[in-house]
């Protein structure tokens, strides 16, 4: 019997449109739209920052030398927002729902920047009773270490959980921690693989 259910945030609660982001610091860098992502790339600033290993102020510092951005950390932190465009793909009432019956945890791998505004803007992440972010726990999906912070506040099994994330290679690796795991793909979807489990709101 499932007890607790484990979501992912970007692309299974709020949307992601990272081609979005790359517009908007085109306007205020010296490269092209299409070049920002190689630029970001070519570095692991990003996935040090999600792991916890820089702090902010230091990757807004190296990010905006390494994009040749030249704005202030209050506008960098607007276009560093612009890959979340506005509403969510879950709605309110079912995580609401869900978490009168379920426990509810959020897995995410994040930074700080992302997740202080998301927390500000998106009321529907309240509804989540614990969060395990990457910058918090020092681990990035597909990490095992990651979903053993998930499991360690689980209050239940890894059998007894349930995990949706838009990505299949962590969707894999929950699966393999012995977490029931299945790839998001849309709220109807979802709320279908929920019910083939016996999970009821």
């Amino acid at each position: 019997m499932i007890k607790t259910l484990i979501f992912d945030l970007g692309g299974v609660i709020v949307p992601l449109d990272f081609k979005r982001g790359y517009a908007a610091m085109e306007r205020f860098c010296g490269y092209p739209a299409a070049e920002i992502p190689k630029r970001i790339g070519a570095t692991d600033l990003v996935q040090r920052f999600e792991s916890g290993q820089v702090g902010t102020g230091e990757f807004v510092a190296q990010m905006s030398n390494q994009l040749g951005l030249s704005v202030g950390y209050d506008d960098f932190c607007r276009l560093w927002m612009s890959i979340f465009p506005p509403g969510t793909l879950l709605a309110d009432d079912l995580l609401e729902a869900l978490a009168r019956r379920y426990r509810l945890i959020l897995l995410s791998n994040t930074n700080p920047l992302h997740f202080d505004a998301l927390a500000a803007n998106y009321p529907i992440l309240r509804h989540f009773h614990r969060r395990i972010l990457s910058y918090e726990v020092g681990a990035m999906k597909p990490s095992p270490a990651i979903y053993a912070a998930a499991l360690a506040v689980a209050e239940a099994d890894p059998q007894e959980c349930f995990y949706t994330d838009d990505i299949p290679a962590y969707v894999e690796a929950a699966r393999k921690a012995g977490i029931d795991a299945v790839q998001f793909v849309s709220q109807q979807q979802l709320e279908a693989d929920l019910k083939a489990r016996g999970i009821e709101w």
